[in-house]
């Protein structure tokens, strides 16, 4: 019983978070409409994120490749790469690097971010659009400096990094199910 306060406190976060999120089904649907055309014309995904959202990246290239037989690519899941990149040059050059070897016009990337202020994030969008790609931000907290670098973005208006990486992921899964 200890707990309770804060377990429910969680929950509540969340169901606010969930009633926000009803509200922007527009912006949704335009992710959800890039995407679909994407997949009509071929075209590569990427995804990525550091910590929690490098797992929803990794998470999400399964039901994409999978599930909706989408050319997709997390870019945080060749770790000996991304520890090579940050060894001989910096962590903050980990996507945009190997952005540099795989995108393509017409591309599109999506980054996720609990903040929106990760800065390898924002330098591989910033990177993508000087390629022609598309650039989605799935983005926690105010939406931070990523907000602005983005084609599209989706902010999950929250101030605690657990239930904005909950939501993006969600989000995310929702993305794969709504995909024809």
């Amino acid at each position: 019983m200890e707990k309770e306060k804060e377990i429910l406190e969680y929950f509540n976060r969340s169901i606010k978070c969930l009633e926000d999120l009803k509200k922007k089904t527009g912006q949704i649907q335009k992710i959800i409409n890039i995407l679909q055309k994407a997949k009509e014309n071929k075209n590569k995904v990427f995804l990525f994120g550091n910590g929690g959202c490098a797992s929803t990246a990794s998470h999400l290239i399964c039901d994409l490749s999978k599930m909706k037989k989408i050319k997709a690519i997390a870019l945080t899941d060749n770790i000996p790469l991304i520890t090579a990149w940050s060894n001989d040059e910096a962590y903050s050059v980990i996507f945009t690097e190997q952005l540099r070897n795989l995108a393509e016009k017409n591309d599109v990337v999506i980054g996720f971010s609990g903040s929106g202020n990760s800065k390898n994030v924002i330098d591989a969008m910033k990177f993508a659009k000087t390629q022609g790609c598309i650039t989605i931000g799935l983005i926690g907290y105010d939406g931070g400096l990523l907000k602005n670098v983005v084609d599209e973005y989706l902010i999950v208006e929250v101030n605690n990094m657990q239930t904005s990486e909950d939501m993006i992921l969600l989000v995310g899964h929702l993305i794969a199910v709504l995909l024809d």
